[in-house]
C-alpha cells in the first residue's frame, strides 16, 4: 500500500545485494512511497549480487563506490547530487562485514588485520559517509540518515562474533555525530535494531538458524522481516518523523525488552524431560 510518504524525496540507498537484502526492500519501498534514490555498494559485492535488476525496476542509476574510501564517498555524494537534481533528503547504510566471521576464527582467537577490516567496513565507514555528506552540506534539513544495527550491540550473542563490536561503534557514531547533523544541519540520524533476518550477509554467522528460531520464539510478535524493517525505515525518512533523532530503534517483534517467554519455557522443559 502506497501513501506518497516520500513524494519528491531524494536520497542514496548503500547495501543493496540481492532482494534477500533488506537494502533491497527499502529501495523498492522508498520507490512504491514516491521517493528516488541512487543504489551504491562497494564493486566487489556489485559483481555479486543483482543490483542492476534493482535499479531497473525502480528507475535508478548506480554508483560503485567503496564505502571505507573517503574519495570514493566524494565522488558517490557530489554524482548522487547531479543525478538526482539537488541535496538529499535520506540514506541507508546498510553495510556489514566480519572477515572473523566468514574464515571460521572464534572472538577469543580472532585476526587482528581482519578485524580492523571489518571495523572499516561496518563502522567507520558510516562516520566517513555522514562526514563526507557534513562536509559538502548535501543534506536537505530535516533529512534523515539511518543505518541498520542488531541488538548484539547491548547483549552478548557469542557466534556473532566481532560483529557485535562493530554495532556498538555504528551506534555510538550515529549519537555523536548525530548531535552535530542535528544542530547544525537540521538532520535526523538513527538506527534500526532489527531481528536475525535471513539476509545473503546475515546467514554466514554461526548458528544463524538458532538465532532465528529463537528470537521468534522469544518475540510476543515474531521476528520482524526485511519487509518490515524497510517499512519503518521508509517512516524514519518521512516527515513523519521529522522530531526522532539520537536513537536506537529496535524493530524486533518485542525480543529487546523480553526476559523469557513461555514458549522458550516450554521447550527448555521439554527438553529437560527427554
Amino acid at each position: 500500500m502506497s501513501y506518497n510518504l516520500l513524494k519528491g524525496k531524494k536520497g542514496i540507498i548503500f547495501g543493496a545485494l540481492d532482494e534477500n537484502s533488506i537494502a533491497w526492500k527499502t529501495a523498492e519501498r522508498v520507490h512504491e512511497e514516491g521517493g528516488t534514490f541512487v543504489l551504491t555498494n562497494a564493486p566487489v559485492a556489485m559483481r555479486m549480487g543483482q543490483i542492476n535488476e534493482l535499479a531497473e525496476k525502480t528507475g535508478s542509476q548506480i554508483i560503485p563506490a567503496d564505502a571505507t574510501s573517503v574519495e570514493d564517498l566524494q565522488n558517490l555524494v557530489e554524482k548522487s547530487m547531479e543525478i538526482l537534481g539537488g541535496k538529499i533528503d535520506f540514506v541507508l547504510h546498510s553495510i556489514g562485514m566480519s572477515i572473523n566471521v566468514r574464515k571460521g576464527n572464534h572472538y577469543t582467537d580472532q585476526n587482528y588485520a581482519f578485524t580492523q577490516k571489518g571495523t572499516d567496513v561496518s563502522a567507520m565507514s558510516f562516520h566517513k559517509v555522514m562526514q563526507t555528506l557534513y562536509k559538502a552540506d548535501a543534506m536537505n534539513e530535516w533529512g534523515s540518515i539511518v543505518a541498520l544495527s542488531y541488538m548484539a550491540a547491548q547483549r552478548v550473542f557469542p557466534d556473532y562474533n566481532d560483529m557485535a563490536d562493530n554495532k556498538a561503534y555504528l551506534e555510538s557514531v550515529a549519537r555523536s555525530f548525530g548531535y552535530f547533523f542535528g544542530k547544525d544541519k537540521k538532520v535526523r540520524v538513527n538506527t534500526i535494531s532489527q531481528s536475525p533476518t535471513p539476509t545473503t550477509a546475515g546467514s554466514g554467522v554461526k548458528g544463524f538458524d538458532g538465532f532465528i528460531a529463537y528470537a521468534d520464539q522469544m518475540s510476543p510478535l515474531g521476528n520482524a522481516t526485511a519487509a518490515d524493517c524497510a517499512n519503518y525505515t521508509v517512516a524514519m525518512f518521512s516527515d513523519l518523523t521529522k522530531r526522532v533523532t539520537l536513537q536506537n530503534l529496535y524493530n524486533d517483534g518485542g525480543f529487546s525488552n523480553m526476559g523469557v517467554s513461555d514458549q522458550v519455557m516450554e521447550t527448555f522443559v521439554a527438553s529437560k524431560k527427554e
